[in-house]
C-alpha cells in the first residue's frame, strides 16, 4: 500500500509505503542534495524491559542495558561485521539506542544501493553465540565504567534517578556491570525477536536518492513478517520526585548541574505535542531572549553552556536546564521565581510570538537537513502522525495552551537539582 503524504505550507511530500513485509518505508527525495541519508528504527528502547506478546502467559523482565546490547550485536554477523561491509561502499555508518528506540543508519553519496541492501541486511539477520556475547559483555563493561567517570553523563542519570522512583529512564541506556552480565544469547534472541518485528519497525530515507531501488531492495531481503501482539508493562511511577537534591564529586572546572522538572506523560501523539510545546516554554522562561537569561549572565551565575531541553515518551515526560555554574541552587531558585511568576501575570503575549516563531524556524531547518529530516519521519511514524504535523502542532500553538501547560510542565514542586562538583 502506498500513500502520498503533502503539505500546503511548505509545498513537499513524501511517500509512505506499507510493506508487504510489514516494514513501514518513508521515502523523501530531496531536490538538489548530493548525499542520502537513511535510518533503520525499531520502536524499541532501554525503557522496554518488562513487555509480554501473546505467546506469554505473563510478563517478562530483562535485564537493563539488554536493548543497547543488541544494537552492538546486530552489526555482526557470521561473515563478518557490518562496518567493513560498508567500508567498500564508502558510505559513513552508525548506530544508537535511545531511551524509546534503537536506530540503524548510514549516508552516502555514492553506492547507495549496495548501502541499503546491507543495511537491510544486517538488521534483520542476528546471529548471537555465548562467545560473542562473553566478548560483548566485556566491551561494555569497559563504555559502562568510562562513562562513570564521566561528569556531563553522570550529571544527566543522576537527575534522571532524583526526579523518577522506579521508571527504567532512570537506568543508564547500557544498563549496569551487573546487570549485563545476566544477557545471553537466548534473551538477546527473545528481545530480537519480540521488538524487530517488521510491524514494529520503519526504514525512513531522505536526500539524493531513487525509491525504486529502496522498494527493490526490500523486496528482495526482507521477508514477510507475523503480525503480534506486544504489551509493555509502564512502570507505577508516583507522582513526587524521588529526591530534590543529589550531588556527586569528580574532576571538574566549574560546578556542572541540570534542573529537572517532572512533568505527566500522556498517549504518544500527546507527548509530542507537549515536548513541542515545553520547547516554547523553556524559551519563554530562560531562553538567551529572556531578561532572566540576561540576569543570570550577567551576574556570573551561568554562561555561553546554558540550555534546556524537553524530553518524553511512552511513559515519561521532564523538562531541563543545564550548564555550569559556581552556584547552582541559586540558579535553580532564579528559575523557579520566574516560573512563579509568569504562571501568576501570565506569558507575555509578545514573547510568546517571538518565540514561537523561532522555535518554528528550528523546525523548518530539519525538513532542509536529511538526517534531521529522517529522524522526523521515524519520531512521527511511531507517534502515529505524519511528519508535517509536527509543524501544525507548532503553527496552531496558542498562548491559552502554553499558559496552561506551564504549571504541568513546570511544577517547582517536583523539581529535582543534579550537581557534579569537584
Amino acid at each position: 500500500m502506498k500513500e502520498t503524504i503533502g503539505s500546503r505550507r511548505i509545498g513537499e511530500q513524501y511517500q509512505k509505503i506499507l510493506h508487504p513485509s510489514g516494514l513501514t518505508i518513508l521515502l523523501y527525495p530531496m531536490e538538489g542534495f548530493q548525499s542520502a541519508y537513511a535510518l533503520f528504527a525499531t520502536n524499541y528502547g532501554s525503557v522496554d524491559e518488562t513487555f509480554k506478546t501473546e505467546g506469554d502467559a505473563d510478563f517478562v523482565t530483562v535485564p537493563a542495558g539488554i536493548a543497547h546490547f543488541l544494537e552492538h550485536k546486530l552489526f555482526e554477523s557470521e561473515d563478518g561485521d557490518a562496518f567493513a561491509r560498508y567500508a567498500k561502499t564508502g558510505a559513513n555508518a552508525n548506530a544508537y539506542t535511545s531511551f524509546d528506540k534503537t536506530a540503524y543508519l548510514f549516508s552516502c553519496t555514492d553506492h547507495f544501493k549496495e548501502s541499503i541492501e546491507i543495511l537491510l541486511d544486517f538488521v534483520t539477520h542476528p546471529y548471537f553465540t555465548p562467545q560473542t556475547v562473553e566478548k560483548e559483555q566485556g566491551i561494555i563493561g569497559q563504555e559502562i565504567r568510562m562513562y562513570e567517570d564521566n561528569p556531563d553523563w553522570r550529571v544527566y542519570f543522576n537527575l534522571l534517578g532524583a526526579l523518577y522512583h522506579v521508571n527504567p529512564v532512570r537506568t543508564d541506556i547500557a544498563g549496569t556491570v551487573e546487570s549485563i552480565a545476566k544477557i545471553d544469547a537466548d534473551l538477546l534472541y527473545r528481545c530480537y525477536h519480540t521488538f524487530y518485528n517488521l510491524h514494529n519497525m520503519t526504514l525512513a530515507v531522505a536526500g539524493n536518492f531513487d525509491p525504486e531501488v529502496v522498494l527493490e531492495a526490500a523486496d528482495r531481503i526482507l521477508k514477510a513478517a507475523p503480525k503480534q501482539e506486544l504489551t509493555r508493562k509502564v512502570a507505577e511511577e508516583p507522582g513526587d520526585v524521588r529526591t530534590s537534591l543529589v550531588e556527586q564529586k569528580l574532576p571538574v572546572a566549574l560546578p556542572l548541574f541540570q534542573i529537572g522538572f517532572k512533568g505527566k506523560a500522556g498517549t504518544e501523539k500527546e507527548n509530542l505535542w507537549g515536548k513541542i510545546a515545553d520547547e516554547v516554554l523553556l524559551d519563554i522562561i530562560a531562553g538567551d531572549s529572556t531578561p532572566l537569561y540576561r540576569r543570570l549572565l550577567e551576574a556570573e551565575l551561568i554562561n555561553q553552556s546554558f540550555e534546556g531541553e524537553a524530553m518524553a515518551s511512552r511513559d515519561y515526560a521532564l523538562t531541563l536546564f543545564s550548564g555550569e555554574s559556581r552556584d547552582p541552587k541559586r540558579v535553580r531558585d532564579e528559575i523557579a521565581t520566574e516560573i512563579l511568576r509568569l504562571r501568576s501575570e501570565g506569558i507575555d503575549p509578545e514573547m510568546f510570538d517571538r518565540v514561537k516563531k523561532a522555535v518554528y524556524g528550528r523546525y523548518m531547518g530539519m525538513y532542509g537537513r536529511a538526517d534531521a529530516l529522517a529522524g522526523l519521519l521515524v519520531t512521527a511514524q511511531f507517534a502515529d502522525v505524519d511528519a508535517y504535523e509536527i509543524l501544525e502542532m507548532l503553527a496552531s500553538l496558542t498562548l491559552e495552551q502554553l499558559n496552561r501547560r506551564l504549571p504541568v510542565s513546570f511544577d517547582v514542586e517536583r523539581c529535582a537539582l543534579s550537581i557534579v562538583r569537584s
